[in-house]
């Protein structure tokens, strides 16, 4: 039997982090590792019985790598603060450890709550994620936004889902949209990227039909318009900022 660390990294999450160790109860151990989070995420974390290690933030993939380094086991399950494993994934996590590992690592679907609905198309569903691996054969990837996990060698699909929990209100969505599309323009310009007038002012329409129609966002009700909006304010958000980040310099 494999014995498991889960990992957590976390600022300001204690509306979520009881709801995230909960459903890691299947892990040998629990760290947060916590970016001087000021609402009492690292009491309530504590005394669900996480290790917390205080970190300061240096960016999604270098925070969870940093988590993967502290963890006593080889075998590194990463939630982020606000999702949780729903009850057939804890099971098959458990039937997992039961077993001699068949592969580096493992992927689960994952599906997003977004205010009040579960979305099951809009391209967000089953988006497939690498969170259970073997630290020795992967690393956390990705200097800005959009971090991922990846594994050399064999991977492999647990059932059960990964429950997102996102947006609670359009304003919140907004504000996500302005922080990572901040971050996402930096990372076009340190990669050097262009984006010419045509790209500017038609990527973002685009992405609104693509997301809507052939995604069929349009079957996830108005939440389902509202991500196809919202992604085309992403994409137009970005470009503005990278534009006026070149021009700066």
């Amino acid at each position: 039997m494999p014995p498991l660390s889960a990992t957590i990294i976390a600022h300001n999450e204690a509306a979520n982090i009881a709801r995230a160790i909960r459903s890691l109860s299947v892990a040998d151990e629990i760290i947060v590792v916590d970016a001087g989070s000021t609402d009492g995420t690292q009491k309530i974390a504590g005394g669900l019985g996480a290790r917390i290690i205080e970190h300061a933030w240096p960016g999604f993939a270098a925070q969870k790598n940093f988590a993967s380094d502290q963890a006593r086991y080889d075998w590194v399950l990463s939630l982020d603060a606000d999702e949780e494993l729903d009850a057939a994934a804890q099971d098959s996590v458990r039937q997992w450890k039961g077993s001699e590992p068949q592969a580096n690592a493992y992927r689960l679907a994952r599906r997003a709550r977004y205010l009040g609905r579960w979305i099951l198309h809009s391209g967000w569903y089953p988006d497939y994620k690498l969170r259970l691996f073997d630290r020795r054969r992967g690393r956390w990837q990705g200097s800005y936004v959009h971090e991922s996990a990846v594994a050399d060698g064999p991977v492999e699909t647990l059932p059960g889902e990964i429950l997102h929990y996102t947006c609670d209100s359009l304003d919140e969505h907004r504000k996500r949209v302005e922080f990572y599309t901040e971050l996402a323009a930096r990372e076009m310009l340190d990669r050097r990227e262009t984006a010419g007038f045509l790209r500017r002012a038609f990527t973002p329409p685009w992405t609104f039909v693509n997301t809507y129609f052939f995604r069929l966002g349009i079957l996830d009700g108005r939440q389902g318009f509202l991500i196809a909006w919202m992604a085309a304010r992403y994409v137009c958000r970005k470009y503005a900022k990278w534009n006026r980040l070149k021009l700066k310099g």
